[in-house]
């Protein structure tokens, strides 16, 4: 079957969709249980926050080693098969997690979680991006992500009806039933046709030994981590930053989680719409970076408000930044077939792993600025590198992708 004959509702996008829904719900599982998980591992509240910080810095440590491994495992043999082996290690870990007793235990649980989901989203992206026409990809991809992002909001449902060690064993269960969805998935044949003969295949280094590339790829990074200073900082640690502003309500971090990914699956959803509608990457981009920053004004500026409106912006936080999808197809748009996967999977997994340097980023700040003050100057570094890098990243929207890296 050729590239062609591909429609954005064909069995490898609703199957790579269906990955990522399982994909993101194990990735954010922590976030949306980090309270009474910990708590029934019997921390207080400072502990809970301080090794729930611990915890999600260490899985994404984790998801940066796997973007690396999978990345080049992608190129090198396949996308198909990283599909294959990353689910079976996150689901594995899923399982695993459901038996921790301590903080330790956790930690290293989900340390090798992360390795295992950071070859979820890269793969699919790049195998979506292959197998679908040039005017159809962003469509395409928008739809992964649309569907693979409600895997949040299930996870928030599970928390409500379900012990945290049962939302784990749910979560790897999802997993291995997916591997039966995949065996009728064929492997790209932009991928077969590149790898007869080519020696280059999954070469990391040619993202670094070229000026050139090795900008496109530094900028491909920078215009996707104000998703994660929303996510891994301002909604995953609502509840503190509620307490700072005196919010009036208790605030529940989890439930802030699932605004803002209700409103971050619409947006992905629509944002590949928009880019088609724009024919062009960066002005779909740009536009979110508008709403982001308006959200995150509006965050910082509730002070006295009741829970209930601090839900509601989180929701426009998620909004703001569900360009994610549109993020990774631009990475993937930016490489040839030989390097593509290596592109298309270490992106995402370097932005999810630089949470760690905003993370210190914020901290570092803390005695001098306190913890509120801290989270706005985070974020007003955070996006004025992301803007100065889409202003100065090539557009790719229509770009022929069949070619190779020399």
């Amino acid at each position: 079957m050729t590239k062609k004959e591909y429609g954005i509702l064909s069995l490898p996008v609703i199957v790579a969709a269906l990955g990522y829904f399982v994909d993101i719900y194990d990735l954010l599982l922590f976030s949306i249980i980090r309270v009474p998980s910990l708590k029934s591992l019997g921390l207080n509240e400072t502990q809970i926050a301080n090794d729930g910080l611990k915890i999600i810095n260490i899985q994404m440590i984790g998801l940066l080693i796997g973007g690396i491994l999978w990345g080049i495992l992608g190129d090198k043999l396949g996308r198909m098969k990283v599909l294959f082996a990353s689910i079976i290690l996150y689901s594995i870990g899923n399982i695993a997690n459901g038996f921790v007793e301590t903080v330790n235990q956790y930690a290293a649980v989900r340390f090798f979680s992360g390795i295992g989901l950071a070859g979820e989203l890269g793969a699919s992206i790049t195998l979506v991006s292959e197998i679908l026409s040039k005017e159809k990809r962003g469509l395409g991809t928008s739809v992964v992500a649309g569907i693979g992002l409600a895997g949040a909001v299930f996870a928030f449902i599970m928390k409500e009806n379900f012990d945290w060690r049962i939302c784990y064993f749910i979560g790897g269960g999802m997993g291995f039933l997916l591997l039966f969805l995949r065996a009728g998935v064929l492997e790209s044949s932009m991928f077969n046709s590149a790898k007869s003969g080519n020696k280059n295949m999954g070469n990391a280094f040619l993202l670094i030994n070229n000026w050139k590339r090795f900008s496109k790829y530094i900028k491909a990074i920078l215009i996707g981590i104000p998703t994660w200073y929303v996510i891994g900082i301002l909604i995953t640690f609502s509840d503190k930053f509620g307490k700072e502003m005196n919010i009036v309500g208790k605030i529940d971090p989890g439930k802030a989680i699932m605004y803002a990914y209700v409103a971050i699956a619409i947006s992905d959803l629509m944002v590949g719409f928009i880019s088609h509608w724009l024919k062009s990457r960066k002005k779909a981009i740009g536009l979110f970076y508008i709403i982001a920053i308006a959200a995150i004004v509006m965050y910082f500026n509730l002070q006295g408000q009741s829970n209930t409106t601090l839900y509601w912006v989180c929701a426009l936080l998620g909004f703001g930044t569900g360009f994610w999808a549109l993020f990774v197809t631009m990475a993937a748009e930016q490489f040839g077939t030989n390097i593509r996967a290596t592109a298309t999977t270490t992106v995402p997994n370097m932005v999810r792993g630089s949470l760690v340097l905003v993370s210190i980023l914020f901290t570092s700040l803390h005695p001098a600025y306190g913890y509120f003050k801290s989270g706005w100057i985070t974020g007003i570094i955070i996006m004025t590198l992301a803007v100065f890098a889409l202003i100065f990243t090539q557009e790719t929207f229509g770009k022929d992708l069949n070619y190779i890296e020399e």
